[in-house]
């Protein structure tokens, strides 16, 4: 029999544990690029209880695995701090209401988790951690055994077996001669619990390092440079004449300011720039029909007022242990958009973004995070936009906590994301738009520049750490070695017979200069059919980010 004394040091020794091999977990990671790799991501979740736990003497095994999987959930990041945060949430409804844990209770309980972990998965791959925590389950099932030591032990060897045998189930994991992340965490996390169990002691941790700061869910003018080179933020519908075109439209907008939007829909024009000159947009606009939803702002007041807002919600919704007060339901819509870049989460919020979470592909934000932002956010109904694949699960599972409507929408990437928010129509259902934004993310093509963080063997591609990757929707398609070059060749290979607008986000690491170069290569091969617009993003990792309409 497992006391709650005895679980809670569980805990606290598989945290620990996979903690200190975080490292060696993250080097397990096959795709090459930057990213929120796996040992980081389950080690961020699974510690997010340690404190909470540090907190418990002589509670039951039902109140130390509720106090632990609650604290797994708000604190899990990536899809595999997702999937550990289901596997442990098992045991707070295996275990609940008990005193102890026993045998059984365990195999029980890690089945309830195994199969909340499959469910919350669209379409789970087997050689995961999905299948490590499977065929533990199976084997500790069909142990025939009263005593706890002897189920568990069966339990960890078949999770080590099963790991040993993911790449012969994903050829991917094969070729790079590795074993599953996911897997080898859980694995590591199980090795952690054991030593408690077994009675050798808590494995402790090797070195603490200063916790990461908490991202706060603010708006974006806020915190961009005050240096604003236009001062209007201008925003109108142009409802289109017969044979009205949007390119002309927009040729004339980048004469007279930066961060033009363009979107060219069967009836109407949706138009967004920054300008000095929101008059002359307006005029030109009317040439090409009849405008409504006009909105100009100014942005450096935005700015100050911003800033003043922030740091009075900091003082008034923020308490020493971190709690806030949930915002009133003041409106029906609201949105809270993940990225981060100045000049794309000013462009999130000149699109009407309420809250930002700061977080992409090197730091996957926790569920927590994203409730607090939506927690905060003034509306009935509220749209989540990840933007980033290994953010939607986290996204998904603040659904269920929030005190609003919460409507997850499945954007990969930062140029999906803004296509959802550019459909978006204030005078229709929460559904009809939630069907309207899909459809218009989903056909918008993303294009990435990187470089490879690491030596990989990926995809029939020898990459060498520092090589640059092109990547046309999260797949890699090939690798070059200047980033500027790559660019011009990713977006040319994206530009099908109906591309007629291209998009370059260029980030931190890029030019003024080289990012025109980039635009002007691609306006001469593509060609007067294809519109093609540079903004700054100030994203890292990326250098591009590529639209294509």
């Amino acid at each position: 029999m497992i006391n709650g004394n005895t679980l809670r040091d569980a805990y606290l020794s598989g945290a620990n544990n996979i903690t200190n091999q975080k490292q060696r977990i993250d080097e397990l990671n096959v795709f090459p690029v930057p990213d929120g790799d796996t040992g980081t991501n389950m080690s961020m979740t699974i510690g997010n209880a340690v404190k909470e736990l540090s907190r418990l003497n002589d509670a039951t095994v039902a109140v130390v695995s509720e106090t632990a999987a609650s604290a797994f959930l708000r604190g899990a990041r990536g899809n595999s701090g997702v999937i550990l945060s289901l596997l442990f949430r098992g045991f707070s409804k295996g275990l609940k209401g008990k005193t102890e844990m026993t045998a059984a209770d365990f195999v029980t309980s890690l089945g309830l988790g195994v199969e909340a972990a499959y469910k919350a998965v669209m379409k789970p791959t087997e050689g995961t951690i999905l299948t490590v925590a499977r065929v533990a389950h199976e084997k500790a099932a069909a142990c025939q055994s009263d005593d706890f030591m002897t189920v568990f032990d069966t339990t960890l060897e078949a999770a080590k077996e099963a790991l040993a045998s993911t790449p012969e189930l994903l050829p991917v994991l094969k070729k790079a001669g590795v074993v599953d992340a996911g897997g080898q965490g859980f694995v590591v996390v199980l090795e952690g619990m054991r030593t408690v169990f077994a009675g050798e002691g808590m494995i402790l941790p090797e070195g603490k390092a200063a916790p990461a700061p908490k991202a706060e869910p603010v708006n974006a003018a806020a915190e961009a440079d005050a240096d604003i080179t236009f001062t209007y933020c201008t925003e109108f519908i142009v409802n289109k004449n017969e044979g009205a075109d949007a390119k002309l439209l927009r040729a004339y907008l980048e004469t007279i300011g930066d961060s033009a939007v363009v979107v060219d829909d069967d009836q109407i024009i949706k138009v967004h720039v920054h300008t000095d000159h929101p008059g002359k947009a307006i005029e030109k606009g009317l040439t090409f029909g009849f405008l409504t939803n006009m909105k100009i702002e100014n942005m450096r007041e935005q700015h100050a007022k911003a800033k003043h807002e922030n740091n009075v919600r900091k003082e008034v919704n923020t308490d020493a242990a971190g709690s806030y007060s949930p915002a009133k339901k003041e409106k029906p819509f609201g949105f809270v958009s993940v990225c981060v870049g100045e000049g794309i989460e000013q462009l999130f919020c000149d699109l009407g973004a309420d809250k930002l979470v700061s977080g992409g592909q090197t730091m996957n934000p926790s569920t927590d995070d994203i409730l607090r932002a939506v927690e905060l956010t003034p509306a009935e109904t509220v749209f989540v936009l990840p933007n980033n694949k290994n953010i939607i699960m986290a996204a998904e599972m603040a659904v269920p906590l929030s005190t609003r409507n919460v409507i997850v929408l499945p954007t990969k990437s930062v140029p999906m994301g803004i296509a959802a928010m550019l459909a978006f129509d204030d005078e229709v259902s929460a559904d009809e738009n939630t069907i309207a934004m899909k459809n218009a993310a989903e056909k918008v093509s993303t294009g990435q520049i990187t470089f490879a963080a690491r030596n990989s063997d990926f995809g029939g591609f020898k990459i060498k750490e520092g090589d640059i990757l092109a990547m046309e929707n999260g797949k890699l398609v090939f690798t070059d070695t200047d980033f500027m070059r790559a660019a011009v060749k990713l977006t040319r290979a994206m530009c099908k017979k109906d591309a007629s607008l291209v998009t370059l986000f260029y980030g931190d690491a890029v030019s003024d200069e080289q990012a025109e170069s980039v635009r002007e290569a691609l306006e001469t091969k593509l060609g007067s059919d294809v519109e093609v617009t540079a903004i700054r993003g100030g994203q890292p990792v990326y250098y591009f980010i590529i639209s294509v309409e």
